[in-house]
């Protein structure tokens, strides 16, 4: 009932905040471009057959740089190319066409003068013909460098007078990366109000994914109960294609696959399927506030969370098309699979998997939450209702178009529910029974789909006039996404993604599964990724490999394998140290280095004894550990959450003490080196983990600063001379007295320090790692490949 209400009082006030009639003019910047010729003529077109005879009236300019004779034209071109939908007769669309093209006109817009004359004529018309003016929207079907100087012309020259709006319409991409995007918005916002402001992401448009919250809504009292991680197993949001990048190259070779698809259309679809339902999908302040929340949650994107690929003509693409010398070769990925996972207690452990790649074998796009299935059933297979049957897998489809349906539609198993939508504008699928999807046939769901199909800028464009902005992309929106993938993007900027033939030969090449909190291709091995003079190494044409180094034990191996190797060392120190001393004191480091070694014990050292692990950091961020800087929050994420581990054997670093960070006076290390002296007998840990930083520190002992590297203190402050700065570490002669010192080094950034710290000797001063030496324990050195020979 109270939804209902709110319903009822959100038409009421939609019908309030109707603005009075009057003349609308929409400026179409780029009218002859390629977007403005297949969409949005027609979604303007589409408008005017809306809203005609609505009390408004209308002006239409088509802008661009082109002089007005090859202008006026390229853009009649276009307009010949408009259509009327089914339920317009034949006689009316004729008129309502030829009355169209008689309000449309072309400008050439390029200078301030162009601008001013614009204005004028607008004003002009508004005179001669007694009419009131209600506002103006500015399209901005232009490339992204554009966009500062049109908005200071229109800011300058062009803005509507008192009394009438302005709604400016920005097409993606919005930034490359976080900083970018902030600062187009902050430059934006020297020129436009953030209401006056709507940032286009067409697939908000899509019937199919303009219905995902209405369905959540109507449905919500079956829904409730299924829509979290007790029920769900997992959602795959999905965009193929069959078509390459072809004539795009130069726009794909700056944003890849993820840029260009992943960060904006996938993740807002994301977000439509994770967020808490608004309790007024008409607000989009609370819509905002409910993405933002479901942004936050969103756990840190990683390198191992994604698999990238690349299909096999893009590179001689590259080369003809930016004129590359033969030898070019590009990373840009066109294929990328992404795992996200998000840390709260409706969706903790429910895999997202978003997937968009081109070259591929079909065209589809598709959200698919699969649900988890604990039925057992008696009955045999053939003796079953296989509608009904609860051993079938159950499913729900937002079908957003292509593929075998053709179209977009709405699926749901018969076995979980028959769903509720809006009988005016969606209908039950009756023909295709026996058409299979996603492992059943057709009629084993509930099928509905729109009564009408209506293009997705259509939808948008009438959402921009009345003033509909639950649809666009708000700046804390924009900048929010932003801060989950720039991240990742900076992570596999030089990740070689993997090469496939494209379409249907690509077979089970790009087929990825999830390993813990990483995805990894099924198919690990290929010939040869990047061609080149003859073939290169690979895992199996090297063992794992014994050495010395700096007087010490060294294992060297590929990453896989030397991660195997020492995660196995490591439960042979804790079963030694838990039979013959009843516990195992294990430190461990922070960063990149380690994650992969925390998802293996996780998820492959079933008998390892974490119940009699005590687990200790050395070193910590001064940062609140809840923080995705925080080392901790690193061990939690991929370590912590997947053991069973008792809560009293956890010590992380008091950094955050009395609502403040390592404030000296709080004593946190004085703290810690009493909880390490008071647990652990003789302040020896039994095993130490440490990595190397490129500059030669280990743990948070940095070059040239004395702190940490000799005298009685067992736990310090220190200062990093990257950010956060302030730091809480271990002190060399703490882990020097360790059992046990195992230093981990991955990637060809640390060949350097590898073979600088292979010729000094004892001088932690310059480089704090040659200072490790248990006193009477053991060191083990254990370097990839990549590390140990470049």
């Amino acid at each position: 009932m109270l939804r209902i209400i709110i319903c009822a009082a959100c038409i009421l006030g939609s019908v309030l905040a109707q603005e009075p009639p009057g003349h609308v003019s929409i400026i179409l910047l780029g009218a002859t471009g390629d977007l403005a010729k297949k969409y949005l003529w027609q979604g303007l077109f589409q408008l005017y057959l809306d809203e005609a005879g609505n009390g408004h009236s209308f002006s239409f300019h088509g802008a661009a740089l082109t002089r007005p004779e090859q202008g006026q034209r390229l853009m009649a071109q276009a307009l010949e190319r408009l259509s009327c939908p089914p339920d317009v007769q034949p006689e009316r669309c004729a008129q309502l066409r030829e009355r169209f093209l008689q309000l449309s006109r072309y400008w050439q817009l390029q200078t301030a003068e162009d601008y001013v004359a614009l204005r004028e004529d607008i004003e002009t018309r508004l005179q001669q013909e007694g009419l009131r003016e209600a506002g103006r929207i500015f399209y901005f079907s232009v490339p992204a460098f554009a966009y500062l100087e049109i908005a200071q012309h229109i800011n300058s020259s062009c803005r509507p007078g008192p009394g009438a709006w302005l709604r400016v319409v920005l097409e993606k991409p919005f930034g490359h990366d976080r900083r970018s995007a902030q600062e187009l918005s902050k430059e934006l916002g020297t020129f436009f109000r953030e209401e006056e402001m709507y940032r286009v992401d067409h697939y908000l448009g899509k019937q199919t994914v303009a219905q995902i919250l209405p369905f959540r809504d109507r449905n919500w009292k079956a829904l409730d109960r299924l829509w979290s991680r007790h029920h769900v197993d997992r959602v795959e949001i999905i965009m193929k294609e069959t078509v390459d990048a072809e004539g795009r190259i130069s726009f794909y070779e700056e944003y890849g696959v993820i840029r260009d698809v992943i960060q904006n259309h996938l993740t807002e679809i994301l977000m439509y399927v994770a967020m808490e339902l608004p309790r007024n999908l008409s607000d989009p302040e609370e819509l905002l506030r409910r993405k933002l929340q479901t942004f936050r949650a969103l756990r840190s994107l990683e390198k191992g969370s994604v698999v990238l690929g690349q299909y096999q003509a893009y590179g001689g693409q590259v080369q003809k098309e930016l004129q590359k010398p033969a030898g070019y070769v590009s990373l840009t990925p066109t294929f990328a699979g992404v795992l996200l996972q998000i840390d709260n207690l409706r969706w903790e452990g429910v895999p997202f998997i978003l997937m968009s790649g081109k070259a591929l074998d079909e065209r589809v796009g598709y959200v698919r939450i699969v649900f988890k299935n604990r039925a057992y059933c008696t009955q045999s297979e053939s003796h079953r209702d296989s509608g009904k049957s609860q051993c079938q897998p159950r499913q729900i489809i937002f079908y957003i178009g292509h593929g075998v349906l053709g179209g977009p539609a709405v699926l749901v198993s018969r076995n979980l529910f028959k769903p509720s939508l809006p009988t005016r504008s969606w209908q039950e699928i009756q023909e295709m029974p026996d058409l299979h999807l996603f492992g059943q046939q057709l009629a084993d769901f509930h099928a509905y789909r729109p009564r009408q199909e209506r293009d997705a800028y259509s939808i948008l464009i009438s959402h921009i006039f009345h003033r509909q902005k639950n649809s666009f992309i708000t700046t804390e929106n924009l900048l929010a996404s932003w801060d989950v993938w720039t991240p990742l993007l900076d992570s596999i900027a030089q990740e070689v993604p993997r090469i496939y033939p494209g379409g249907a030969s690509n077979q089970h090449l790009l087929d990825f599964e999830q390993e813990g909190s990483q995805v990894v291709f099924v198919q690990r091995e290929v010939e040869q990724l990047v061609s080149g003079p003859g073939p290169g190494p690979v895992p199996g044409d090297f063992s794992i490999l014994r050495s010395k180094y700096r007087n010490s034990s060294l294992v060297s191996a590929w990453p896989e394998e030397l991660i195997a190797r020492l995660a196995s060392d490591i439960e042979a120190a804790a079963e030694w140290a838990v039979r013959h001393r009843g516990e195992f004191h294990l430190a461990l480091s922070g960063g990149a280095s380690p994650v992969a070694l925390f998802q293996r014990l996780a998820t492959r050292h079933y008998s390892f004894p974490w119940g009699h692990t005590h687990l200790w950091l050395v070193d910590e961020r001064c940062v609140p550990l809840t923080d995705p800087e925080s080392n901790f929050q690193g061990l939690h994420v991929h370590l912590l959450q997947h053991i069973r581990v008792p809560y009293c054997n956890i010590h992380p670093m008091p950094v955050h003490l009395h609502r403040r960070l390592c404030v000296e006076e709080d004593q946190g290390a004085e703290l810690y080196a009493k909880e390490i002296s008071a647990l652990v007998s003789n302040s020896s840990f039994d095993l130490v983990l440490l990595g190397v930083g490129t500059d030669g520190h280990t743990a948070s002992l940095f070059p040239h600063s004395p702190t940490g590297l000799e005298g009685d203190k067992l736990v310090v402050l220190t200062e990093s001379p990257a950010k956060p700065h302030q730091r809480m570490s271990l002190s060399l002669p703490l882990i020097n007295r360790a059992k046990k010192v195992a230093v981990l080094a991955m990637g060809k950034r640390k060949r350097d320090i590898a073979l600088l710290v292979s010729r000094v000797g004892h001088e932690p001063q310059k480089w704090p790692i040659s200072g490790v030496l248990p006193t009477s324990g053991q060191l083990i050195w254990y370097m990839d490949y990549d590390a140990f020979l470049g």
